[in-house]
Parts: C-alpha cells; sequence; structure tokens
C-alpha cells in the first residue's frame, strides 16, 4: 500500500552498550529512525501476509529505486527519498481507487481490512512497549544511581505549557536555572527550585547547536506546585545494579504497560492541544530535531535513549490513526463510514478525498521540514 509517511521512525530491541552511545549518538539515532520505518511497514506487511495476499514492494523510502533485493514475490527496496514507507499489495493500491485488485483486498471482510490498515500502528505500539519493558526491566536492578556533574538533558516537552511555549525541544541541553548551574547542582535541585518559583520568571540558560541563549519561563500552578511542562535528566548518571532476578521478568512488562500507557496519554494530550489551538504548529519537531534529541539522549544512556525512541514511535501511533486521508487512520475512517452507510463511496470523490489527503500531508510536511531548517540555520 503506497501511503506517505510522516516523518517517523524507532527503534532495535536490544540492548546497546552506553559506550557506543556516547561514541556515536548520531548514527545509532538515524539507524534506529530506519529501524522504525521499517517495523511500521512490517506490521502492514505481516497482516497482508497472514490474509494471503501477495506484497509487490516493501519499500523504506519514496521515489527512484536504489538497492534491493526480491523475496519470493516482493520487491524489498532502499529508495531515495527517506521520509518513510510504503507497502503495496500486488496489482492493488488502495491511493487508486479505480485500480484492479486482482487478489481480492477489496473481497476481504471488513475486520480485516481494518487489521491490515492498523498494523503499522500496532506495530508501534507493540514496539514503544518492548522498549519500556526493557526499561523497567533493567531500573528493578538499579540499587543506586550517581548522578555526575553535568549539563541537563531535555527528554521530554509537554505541548502547551511555557517550557513548549519557549520553544526548548527534545535534546536541549540546560545550563542554568536561575541561580543553579549545570554542572554543579542536582537535577532534583532543579525540581525543588522549579516548583518553588510558582508564577515568578526564572532565567534558563540553554544550549542549542553548541550556542547558548537564556529564555525566560513562567512555572504555571499544578497542584499548588510550579511546572514548566518539562522531562530532563542529568546526561552523565552511574547506576549500580545488582545481577537479574525472575522477579525483573515480570516487573518489566508491568512497567511496560504502565509507562506505554501514560506516555500515549502523554501524546494524545499534545495532539488534542494542537487541533484545539491551545497549542502552536511551531512546537512541532520535524527530522532535525529528532535525531539532535536522540543523539544527546543517546548521549545521556541507552535508558533515556530508549524512553525518547518509544515516544517517538508512539508519536507515530496516534499520528498514523489520525482520520486524515492517505494516513492509515484515513483508510480507516473511510471503511467504516462505508460499513456505517452501506455501500462504497464512489470512486470520484474516494480520488477527491485521498488527493486532498495527500496535498495535505506534503503541505505538512514542507512546513515541518522549513520550520527545523530555520530553527537549526547557522
Amino acid at each position: 500500500m503506497n501511503r506517505m509517511r510522516m516523518l517517523t521512525y524507532t527503534p532495535a530491541v536490544a540492548f546497546i552498550a552506553a559506550s557506543l552511545l556516547e561514541k556515536s549518538g548520531l548514527l545509532i539515532t538515524i539507524l534506529m529512525l530506519g529501524v522504525l520505518i521499517f517495523v511500521h511497514e512490517l506490521g502492514h506487511f505481516l497482516f497482508a501476509k497472514r490474509m494471503g495476499l501477495p506484497v509487490e514492494v516493501f519499500s523504506l523510502g519514496f521515489g527512484p529505486r536504489l538497492v534491493g533485493f526480491k523475496w519470493r514475490e516482493t520487491d524489498v527496496r532502499l529508495a531515495a527519498l527517506p521520509l518513510g514507507g510504503y507497502v503495496k499489495l500486488a496489482g492493488y493500491n488502495p491511493e487508486e481507487p479505480e485500480a484492479n485488485d486482482p487478489h481480492g483486498f477489496l473481497q476481504q471482510p471488513y475486520h480485516r481490512r481494518m487489521l491490515f490498515y492498523s498494523g503499522g500502528i500496532l506495530a508501534n505500539l507493540l514496539t514503544a512497549y518492548v522498549l519500556l519493558t526493557a526499561v523497567g526491566i533493567d531500573q528493578s536492578r538499579i540499587t543506586s544511581a550517581v548522578a555526575k556533574p553535568s549539563p541537563l538533558v531535555v527528554l521530554q516537552v509537554e505541548p502547551g505549557m511555557p517550557a513548549a511555549q519557549a520553544k526548548l525541544q527534545p535534546g536541549d541541553l540546560i545550563r542554568k536555572f536561575g541561580h543553579l548551574s549545570f554542572p554543579g547542582a542536582t537535577s532534583d535541585d532543579a525540581v525543588a527550585f522549579i516548583q518553588s518559583q510558582m508564577g515568578k520568571s526564572i532565567a534558563v540558560t540553554v544550549e542549542k547547536d553548541g550556542k547558548e541563549q537564556v529564555l525566560h519561563l513562567t512555572p504555571v500552578d499544578m497542584g499548588g506546585k510550579g511546572k514548566l511542562g518539562i522531562v530532563f535528566s542529568p546526561t552523565e548518571v552511574t547506576y549500580g545494579r545488582r545481577p537479574l532476578q525472575l522477579n525483573d521478568f515480570w516487573r518489566g512488562p508491568l512497567v511496560g504497560a504502565q509507562e506505554t500507557g501514560r506516555l500515549t496519554w502523554q501524546v494524545l494530550q499534545g495532539f488534542g492541544r494542537l487541533v484545539s489551538g491551545q497549542a502552536s504548529l511551531s512546537q512541532i519537531g520535524g527530522p532535525i530535531a529528532i535525531v539532535k534529541g536522540g543523539s544527546n539522549a543517546a548521549k545521556s544512556g541507552w535508558m533515556n535513549f530508549f524512553m525518547f525512541i518509544a515516544f517517538i514511535s508512539l508519536n507515530l501511533a496516534v499520528l498514523n490513526a489520525l482520520p486524515i486521508p492517505v494516513l492509515d487512520g484515513g483508510h480507516m475512517a473511510m471503511l467504516t463510514f462505508e460499513k456505517l452507510r452501506g455501500k462504497d463511496l464512489t470512486v470520484r470523490l474516494k480520488e477527491r478525498i485521498l488527493t486532498g489527503g495527500f496535498f495535505f500531508l506534503i503541505s505538512l510536511m514542507v512546513f515541518v521540514f522549513a520550520l527545523d531548517l530555520w530553527r537549526n540555520k547557522p
């Protein structure tokens, strides 16, 4: 199925040595983004095969084919434009309503076609869960944590909150919170300071791309304590760990499920603020922001890196579930509407809907990429 994939990416499920992350944060992040594209499309591919439908193309990227190989009837390829990926069923493309359907995709029951369209979304959710489960298993082994004097790296920014309004982004380094300097003070000192400054302006020194700038943020009242809507961590932490125990393997999946639910809700809230106008489109991070944020998170340790990538994976799942034509959620919404209506929409109307969705997504991608370039201009 030939669909646009919005600036999305994810990780391999394996423990990565901290030393490798520190030396190759950027390279590892780019590799992980490619893996997330693969995982997303693999979800669609597996459901197509489960339905007995041959897949003509499995592509990472769009445009001209660069390299690849033939696996049974499928051309597995790497294409020139690394903006996503797609799966195309043999002889049928859902983006072309008049196309032939020799293998009976349109004759499949409603629930099976819904599973095909949701395959990438489910793959993203599962990826995030596996990563967060790995983090949960490791966290259950930690007996001590010693933060070395180091800057704080931004891991998450909550849309609509003061940190987002000041255009802080994941991957930015915090050098100062008011009178607190990093290295020097601890992250616990920073949290306590922010909570005590409710309604008061704080001068925050932030490093972006090697350049420092001072932002003024005012914590909002959240339960009687100041909050900026930001999650950060020291860039250098030494953990003491005990050997793995059997109990760790049931605690980890529990933590993974809890964190997957919490982060998914946070992502949904963020998209909700964008739709309602409470948050600005300028707060969206594109591929440059994602790579830089992942690189900095990687340098602060594999746990922070896995949490960062899980958050990106969940963003992709929610984004693709939106009822925007051309995305998975758009196909699912159209299919559901036809089911409730009792008959299909006309081919001409489908073409107009899909064309409109395509141009909307292209426009959004160009806007986000241009915004990334503007933010990171010399």
